[in-house]
């Protein structure tokens, strides 16, 4: 059976872009492969701004949300990242053979070095590698991507190659997993949905919360009149549709914006109920999750002890292999 890794970074409450890009997509794979997924908190202290004092309610957050989505702790291993000290160490040698001129290049560094000019910091530089560490401690197979993640894991691969020809055949090579989500726009329909943007929908939003973002949220500007015919293809309200309402309402939206059959504010009103009928069961779960604390770090503890087993037995092999244990 192939062996899934992913991480998601712990910045709160989760959003409607986490759960269309990323967690509906572990939700499904945890049926069909052996699953670790962890909230990566070592990765959130690369940011320009750190909350130390608020990291803990955010990883506790991140698990709450998650579980509610469906992450089932019998079908896959769910931990933080920072309970396995293995991922630090691996980071450490995978560093004596990383390429410098890849990690230059990678245009992720490029993009967060120029939006965090005066903390431009190794851990940003390094995150990559990291990250390979996270992925190939597990010896993972088959890492779930979206397009702006394919760099790393070339590189992660790459990083593979390079080790196990220096010090034998250790890792796999993962590969891809794409993400079938388009890019998740946030409420503005110009950025990716990101909380420091403001664009989000969070997923424990009440249904008339969920309404009061909608209701405003940008659709094709064409549509200046109600009686202006729409291009569906170019507005983020339709690409939502298709990700949470059925066929006939994907049909009826479409059909209705480009005929002026239907005013933006209609296709909002559909689009809000496909989107309170599957977010409100997760908001109902992350409610009745959140008033037990000790349940949820339970079930973090608990993976980090499976997710450790298999970390130690890597890493006893990757230090027979770099010569650092001698028995």
């Amino acid at each position: 059976m192939d062996t899934v890794f992913s991480g998601i970074q712990p910045t709160g409450t989760l959003h409607v872009g986490n759960y269309l890009g990323a967690i509906r997509n572990w939700v499904s794979m945890q049926d069909r492969f052996r699953c670790f997924y962890s909230i990566v908190d070592y990765h959130s202290l690369t940011a320009d701004v750190v909350d130390a004092a608020g990291l803990p309610e955010k990883v506790f957050d991140a698990a709450v949300d998650l579980l509610a989505c469906g992450l089932d702790p019998k079908k896959c291993v769910l931990f933080v990242q920072s309970d396995v000290s293995e991922h630090t160490e691996l980071c450490w040698i995978l560093n004596t053979v990383a390429p410098k001129g890849e990690l230059e290049r990678m245009t992720q560094y490029k993009d967060k070095a120029q939006k965090q000019a005066d903390n431009i910091n190794v851990g940003l530089f390094d995150y990559p590698v990291l990250q390979t560490a996270d992925i190939v401690l597990y010896k993972a197979t088959r890492v779930p991507v979206g397009q702006d993640q394919l760099q790393h894991l070339e590189l992660a691969r790459e990083i593979v190659r390079r080790f196990n020809a220096k010090f034998g055949e250790t890792f796999p090579e993962p590969q891809a997993i794409m993400s079938t989500a388009p890019k998740i726009l946030g409420l503005d329909g110009n950025a990716k949905m990101s909380k420091s943007l403001g664009n989000t929908i969070n997923l424990r939003e009440s249904p008339d919360e969920i309404w009061q973002k909608l209701r405003p949220a940008v659709t094709d500007p064409a549509r200046v009149k109600r009686t202006d015919p729409g291009n569906p293809d170019i507005c983020n309200i339709f690409t939502l549709h298709k990700l949470f309402s059925t066929p006939d309402v994907i049909e009826w939206s479409a059909g209705g914006c480009r005929t002026a059959a239907i005013g933006c504010i209609d296709c909002k009103k559909k689009l809000h109920e496909g989107m309170v009928r599957e977010l409100a069961p997760i908001r109902e779960r992350a409610i009745t999750l959140a008033a037990h604390p000790d349940d949820v770090w339970d079930v973090l503890r608990d993976g980090a002890r499976r997710a450790s087993e298999v970390a130690r037995a890597t890493m006893e092999e990757v230090r027979r292999r770099v010569g650092v244990r001698r028995s």
